[in-house]
């Protein structure tokens, strides 16, 4: 009788061993809700695309201590977009079709970011950015399934163009990288600018290649144009070449940028001089005021021990952005998301987003601010107080984008 119930025992055991491993593994798979990060992680622009990756990883760490998204853990797949169409909607759709991940983002390269919407309307996934600007993504490109929470270069522009304005610059120097987002950038500012201020002369228009080393001649042309500010959309590398490149040339005029508030482009100029004093505006800055952002800063450089500039706090806020989305659908389906997103107002680090259900564009706040030395944050120059232009300064309207797409 002991023999028959110890048989029976083992066999019992044995039984659970193999069975058991299987059920776990079941049941923590679907305890994961995967997002696909497909960002640059070589190449010249990989420092911008491993800040990216970081921010979405800290949103998913702060997610995960909170007890996860609905129970279930948040797990990042980073994904090398090479900064290539193609290789980025080649390496999202294996991922779909073997593990069905249906969430992705990305920061760098409207050029991806336009191939991304499109693979993800096709399969009926959701794709969000907080980095690819370039306006005809929201506009005549816009789909359902593409959420961009970030500004576009109309309402980046637009914000420029109000600073330059009032300032009473007349002759205005632009340049900017030949490629759909450089060239919306710049159309945008003069477009704004003309209307704003019709005595304001462009006095210099650049388009240069993405990727230049060289930019002594533009420089030279800007020079020899007389300008007295200077509009760059530029961004990385072409950024902090072209910046640092100026001064030993002779270029004395003031800069008002898109992203020089990226700490690595004035590490990377390596002159406070030639920094100190241009003008610097993003979504998201340091100093931005108020407590969300304090709490966010603290809990950041507790955990990794530097502060989460311009791309972290960009792509965190996005990422808890779409997080309270999927709370207010109560569902990972797609289409519950995309129904409970619209609408929505989120409130964080960078101050409140409102998701306008006619384009999927985030209305938010543009931060601005003053190069200085001496902040807190690090060695070298860096963004002074930031000051705020209001969403409503710098909105276009929904029948002026070119979205027809979404109902």
């Amino acid at each position: 009788m002991r023999k028959s119930t110890f048989l029976w025992c083992a066999v019992v055991l044995a039984v659970l061993m193999v069975i058991l491993p299987s059920v776990n593994a079941f049941a923590a798979k679907e305890k994961v809700v995967k997002i696909g990060v497909v960002d640059p992680l070589s190449g010249n622009f990989k420092d911008i695309g491993d800040r990216y990756l970081e921010g979405v990883q800290y949103a998913a760490e702060v997610l995960n201590e909170r007890g996860g998204l609905l129970g279930h853990k948040v797990e990042i797949v980073p994904l090398d977009s090479e900064l290539k169409p193609d290789v980025a909607t080649r390496k999202a759709q294996k991922l779909m079709q073997k593990e069905d991940v249906k969430f992705f983002c990305a920061g760098v390269g409207s050029s991806v970011g336009g191939a991304m919407s499109k693979l993800c309307e096709r399969n009926n996934a959701l794709y969000y950015t907080y980095g690819q600007a370039a306006a005809s993504l929201t506009g005549e490109n816009c789909s359902r399934n593409f959420f961009r929470c970030d500004k576009n270069t109309d309402t980046h522009s637009f914000a420029l163009a109000n600073w330059v304005a009032k300032e009473g610059y007349k002759k205005v120097a632009v340049i900017a990288q030949d490629y759909s987002f450089g060239q919306q950038a710049a159309e945008a500012f003069i477009r704004k600018l003309n209307e704003l201020n019709p005595d304001a002369k462009i006095v210099s228009k650049i388009l240069h290649p993405i990727g230049t080393k060289d930019f002594a001649p533009y420089v030279s042309q800007i020079i020899s144009s007389g300008a007295e500010v200077v509009f760059t959309s530029n961004w990385g590398n072409d950024l902090t070449l072209l910046i640092k490149q100026g001064l030993p040339l002779g270029l004395k005029a003031k800069f008002v940028c898109y992203y020089l508030n990226d700490e690595n482009i004035i590490a990377g100029v390596a002159n406070d001089d030639a920094v100190v004093g241009h003008i610097a505006s993003e979504i998201y800055m340091l100093s931005i005021p108020g407590e969300k952002n304090e709490a966010f800063k603290k809990g950041f450089y507790e955990k990794k021990g530097y502060y989460p500039s311009y791309c972290r706090g960009k792509a965190y806020s996005a990422t808890m952005f779409w997080a309270e989305a999927v709370k207010k659908a109560g569902s990972f389906d797609v289409d519950k998301i995309i129904a409970a997103w619209e609408g929505m107002t989120y409130e964080g680090p960078a101050g409140k987003w409102y998701m306008r259900p006619c384009d999927h564009q985030t209305q938010l706040p543009i931060w601005m601010a003053e190069i200085e030395k001496g902040t807190p944050y690090y060695d070298h120059a860096f963004v002074g107080k930031a000051w705020m232009v209001p969403a409503e300064d710098i909105s276009v309207p929904c029948e002026e984008t070119g979205c027809t797409k979404i109902k």
